[in-house]
C-alpha cells in the first residue's frame, strides 16, 4: 500500500472541509465520502482529527463545521479590513434603498461574498457570506472584471461560462462588450442572470492606485427594484468607500 504524503493528506482534509454546505446542519461520514470521492474509512479518520482540533464538531449522528473555523475566518486581514470599512456604507445603502446589499471580492473566476446585509422581507438569494458564484453571472463580478487588468478578465472570458439562469450571458463576445460599457458607466447590472426573479446594480470599489478591490451591490426582486433608481446610490457608496480606503492606505504609508 502506497504511503500517503503530507500533501495528499492535506488535499483530502481540504476536500472534506469543502464538502460542507451552508444550508445543512450536519453531515454523516457516508455522505462526506460520496461528495469527496474518498473512502469512508479515510473520511472518518479525518473527521475525528478535525473534531479533536475544534475545526469540526459532532452533531447527532454527523459532524458540522466548528466554531474554530469561524474564528480563523475572522482573522483573514484583507477581508476583515475591507468589511470593517464597508459596513457603514453598506448599512446606509440598505437604509436608503430598502434592499439587500452585498460586498464581494474576486478570486479566480468566481466572486466570494465577504458581507451581506439582507433587507427584511427580501427574496431568497443565491448568495451567502463566504459563498461563491461565477463572476460573469453576477453584478459584483462584472463590476470587478470591468476594472480588472486585461489578463484577469481574459481568463474568465476564455474559460467556461456556466449558465446560472436562462438569462446568463455565456457568449464571450457579448460579455466582453458588456464589460467595456460597465467600465465607461461605473455600474454593472444583473438582469436575473444569477437567479430567476432577482436583479441587482453593482459598482467597483477601488484602491488608492485605482486597482479594483471589491464591489458593492444592491439586490432584490425584479418586481420591486428599480435599477435606474438604485444604481446612482450604489455608485455613490462605492466611490465613498473607495475614498475611505484610499485615505486609510495613504495614512498607513505615511512616514511617522
Amino acid at each position: 500500500m502506497a504511503a500517503v504524503t503530507d500533501d495528499t493528506y492535506l488535499h483530502r482534509v481540504v476536500a472534506v472541509l469543502n464538502a460542507f454546505r451552508a444550508e445543512e446542519n450536519a453531515v454523516g461520514a457516508a455522505e462526506l465520502a460520496r461528495r469527496t470521492g474518498l473512502p469512508k474509512s479515510t473520511v472518518h479518520r479525518i473527521a475525528l482529527s478535525l473534531v479533536a482540533e475544534g475545526l469540526l464538531e459532532r452533531h447527532g449522528s454527523g459532524v458540522r463545521l466548528g466554531l474554530r473555523m469561524f474564528e480563523i475566518g475572522q482573522r483573514v486581514p484583507r477581508q476583515r479590513a475591507l468589511r470593517d470599512a464597508a459596513l457603514p456604507y453598506m448599512s446606509d445603502l440598505r437604509e436608503a434603498t430598502g434592499h439587500t446589499v452585498h460586498l464581494a471580492v474576486l478570486e479566480g473566476r468566481e466572486v466570494v461574498y465577504v458581507e451581506i446585509l439582507r433587507a427584511p422581507g427580501g427574496p431568497p438569494l443565491p448568495s451567502r457570506v463566504g459563498g461563491r458564484l461565477p463572476a460573469h453571472a453576477t453584478g459584483v463580478g462584472k463590476a470587478i472584471l470591468a476594472f480588472s487588468p486585461p489578463e484577469v478578465a481574459r481568463a474568465v472570458l476564455d474559460g467556461e461560462l456556466p449558465r446560472l439562469s436562462e438569462r446568463s450571458t455565456v457568449a464571450p463576445g457579448l460579455l466582453a462588450r458588456e464589460l467595456v460599457g460597465i467600465r465607461r458607466a461605473g455600474v454593472a447590472f444583473d438582469h436575473e442572470e444569477s437567479g430567476h426573479g432577482v436583479v441587482c446594480a453593482a459598482s467597483p470599489v477601488l484602491g488608492r492606485g485605482g486597482e479594483v478591490l471589491a464591489a458593492l451591490s444592491v439586490s432584490g426582486r425584479s418586481s420591486r427594484v428599480r435599477l435606474n433608481r438604485v444604481a446612482p446610490a450604489v455608485h455613490t457608496a462605492a466611490l465613498a468607500l473607495s475614498r475611505t480606503l484610499g485615505h486609510r492606505d495613504a495614512a498607513a504609508g505615511a512616514p511617522r
